[in-house]
């Protein structure tokens, strides 16, 4: 591998030219020489790309007219990036000097390396002002019958217990670096889950096709987390429950679906209503039965509409 070989960084904005001109601040300050930042903006209610462009003469700045969705999005980033090695960040990141340069090395020193995601610190403005709050260092593989697994280290205040790479089942979809040997063989990220779940489904694809999925805690990042989204929407709700079933339907065998459905409809269904009825958040059930309803009626190998109308502030 080259000293220095070229990194495509692509980000995703919807809504939130604020965030995504701060993200593009901080990679001004990253030490790696040899990068390129494609900047995909979803539909956004009005076009930031004179805005970016203007501060940010270098970006790539792609402009859908609808909202694809953020595997769509990276996917439209793609189709422009020429780097060896992608970089997936979310528009509401911030880097780590020295970020980039760790995550690349890894991939020459780790025997079939396929992805990689740094460790994820949340950003102290939504952290209390704290500098080291630990979002994601890693996760458990997703449970066959329940579709939920753990995340590593949320919630923890990094005090040196995550100090050397480890091997996970799934990178995380705000900070995922992959080689381009990979998307060749495993193909773009799977744009039928428009929200949610894609990254997820995209790493047990690369593990099936041979490689490695790694954390690296000595690479970090910050991230302010569901700007677009919220951290308590119904179509936030819609989604992961919506694409918590798509997931399971789509990488686990015949049984474990029969069992998850089980659970589902015994346990999980019940338990989200009660939950919803008492608090008054008559939406999220809805929300959360038109998902269920939305795998009844679809394939899980096509990419069909998404179910679900998106929001349209009035600022962008």
């Amino acid at each position: 591998m080259e000293e220095h070989p070229l990194v495509s960084i692509i980000s995703v904005n919807f809504n939130q030219l604020e965030a995504t001109m701060e993200m593009l601040v901080s990679l001004e300050h990253s030490s790696y020489p040899n990068f390129e930042v494609i900047v995909v903006d979803n539909g956004s209610v009005q076009n930031p790309g004179s805005k970016i462009l203007n501060r940010f003469s270098d970006t790539i700045f792609i402009r859908s007219d609808e909202n694809l969705g953020f595997a769509g999005g990276n996917n439209l980033g793609i189709e422009r990036a020429s780097g060896d090695f992608l970089f997936f960040i979310n528009n509401d990141t911030e880097i780590v000097s020295g970020l980039i340069y760790q995550l690349v090395a890894q991939f020459n020193k780790i025997k079939g390396l396929g992805a990689i995601s740094p460790l994820i610190y949340y950003h102290p403005s939504v952290a209390n002002g704290r500098q080291n709050l630990v979002q994601f260092a890693g996760a458990t593989l997703v449970h066959p019958y329940t579709g939920r697994n753990q995340t590593l280290g949320l919630g923890e205040l990094d005090n040196g217990q995550f100090r050397i790479p480890e091997e996970s089942p799934y990178a995380h979809g705000a900070a995922m670096m992959i080689s381009r040997e990979v998307l060749e063989k495993v193909g773009p990220m799977p744009e039928m889950f428009f929200l949610y779940y894609e990254e997820l489904d995209w790493c047990e694809q690369i593990r099936k096709a041979g490689y490695k999925i790694y954390i690296d805690p000595v690479a970090k990042i910050y991230h302010k987390e569901s700007l677009a989204v919220g951290r308590d929407s119904p179509m936030k709700t819609y989604f992961l429950n919506r694409n918590r079933l798509l997931f399971i339907r789509r990488n686990r065998s015949f049984i474990q679906v029969l069992g998850f459905w089980i659970f589902l409809l015994f346990f999980t269904i019940p338990k989200n209503l009660i939950v919803y009825i008492t608090s008054g958040k008559w939406d999220h059930i809805k929300a959360l039965l038109k998902g269920v309803m939305w795998n009844i009626k679809h394939d899980k190998n096509k990419t069909v509409f998404h179910g679900w109308s998106m929001p349209k502030p009035v600022n962008s």
